[in-house]
């Protein structure tokens, strides 16, 4: 053999073999990289749908999972039972509904304490004091309609996010109550004895608490002085009005419960659930009162992908409308009735207040907090 003919072969054969080591090079990066795009791509951590490749991808992973797990979400609340309907049949995803009549504290005992299972809730609507005392717990995630959420609505970061408000008022049966109640001072009378209940504990309950601020202002106090409203309380018990029973659906329904301080689209829910009950509600003037509910993702849920399109319904235009047929005013209320997108029968159905609406500032809320802590129970 020549040695140029020699020379020509191993080069060649150099070649081959360099040509195969580049196939097996780029068969590893790409191998490589495809384990990286796995990594980078956890459910558990995925902050919008486009991370999950879109809105239909996200259906599908939830669609997969099956399963969302809720709590403390009653059917007469703010229309939710015919939200949880509506998800499941649109979806096909089977909801979970623990606890319907639980308080917000309750909400989050319950994160922790099932933690690591099958059953920890997916996701909490919270009372705003709740929400930011636990942030340790929530995940990261902002919706599509992020923007559209106004500013101080929302965890710049995206861990809460309010959803809906309504006001505070008075609730009671048309056939318990012969003489409506219209002023808050009006409880206190005797024809009411044994008939006042309120819904929650204000120490864990955000109706109790904003209940607590509108018998407040009602004498004399302010966002800043709750003390009023306590005393208030204090006051109704002695006189024998105050009833030492949480309000339930159940209870209003059976008269347990005849005259109830709550949301008045809990109120609206009960007179759309018991017509025979003949449900009225009085929004006291000048003692106007709001707070918005709150929305998060548990960190390391067990159904991520099933949370993540729990809240995009819950901020699409039908989720909200969905709050607002419920008596509730959903937070993107401003957004979709200038896109035209609102439900104007149900916007129609409103109630018109008398004063400016007081909602507590994280502030004022924490001082009212501490003032609790102190003084409710001993009071």
């Amino acid at each position: 053999m020549s040695a140029s003919r020699f020379r020509r072969m191993t080069m060649l054969s150099l070649g081959v073999v360099f040509i195969a080591l580049l196939v097996l090079v780029s068969a590893s990066y790409a191998s490589s990289a495809r384990k990286s795009a796995h990594v980078a791509f956890n459910k558990q951590t995925a902050q919008s749908a486009q991370a999950f490749g879109g809105m239909a991808a996200l259906v599908k992973a939830a669609q997969k999972e099956g399963t969302l797990n809720v709590i403390a979400l009653p059917p007469t609340w703010a229309d939710y039972g015919k939200i949880i309907s509506a998800f499941q049949a649109k979806y096909h995803i089977k909801i979970v509904s623990a606890n319907p009549d639980g308080n917000s504290q309750q909400e989050v005992d319950a994160v922790k304490a099932l933690k690591g299972t099958s059953r920890q809730p997916d996701v909490v609507d919270l009372a705003p004091a709740i929400m930011a005392a636990n942030l340790s717990l929530w995940q990261p995630y902002k919706v599509a309609v992020w923007n559209q959420i106004p500013k101080g609505l929302k965890d710049k970061n995206g861990k809460w996010y309010d959803d809906y408000t309504g006001y505070m008022s008075i609730g009671y049966s048309a056939n318990l109550v012969p003489t409506p109640p219209k002023t808050v001072n009006d409880l206190l009378k005797s024809t009411y004895k044994g008939m006042v209940a309120l819904n929650g504990n204000p120490l864990t309950a955000s109706a109790a608490l904003n209940g607590v601020v509108m018998a407040s202002l009602a004498n004399k106090g302010s966002a800043y002085n709750i003390a009023p409203g306590v005393n208030f309380f204090h006051l109704l018990k002695q006189r024998g009005n105050l009833l030492p029973v949480d309000p339930t659906p159940a209870t209003e329904a059976s008269g347990q419960t005849p005259i109830v301080i709550d949301w008045d689209y809990n109120h609206a829910g009960q007179a759309a659930a018991y017509p025979s009950l003949h449900w009225k509600w009085v929004i006291p003037a000048n003692n106007i009162v709001t707070s918005y509910y709150q929305q998060a993702i548990v960190k390391n849920c067990p159904h991520p992908a099933a949370a993540r399109l729990w809240e995009e319904f819950i901020f699409s235009t039908t989720g909200q409308n969905w709050f607002l047929r419920g008596g509730a005013h959903p937070v993107l209320q401003a957004a979709m009735t200038k896109a035209g997108t609102i439900d104007k029968a149900a916007l129609k159905k409103q109630p018109k207040v008398v004063g400016t609406p007081v909602q507590l500032t994280s502030k004022q809320l924490s001082s009212a907090v501490t003032y609790l802590q102190a003084n409710w129970s001993k009071i």
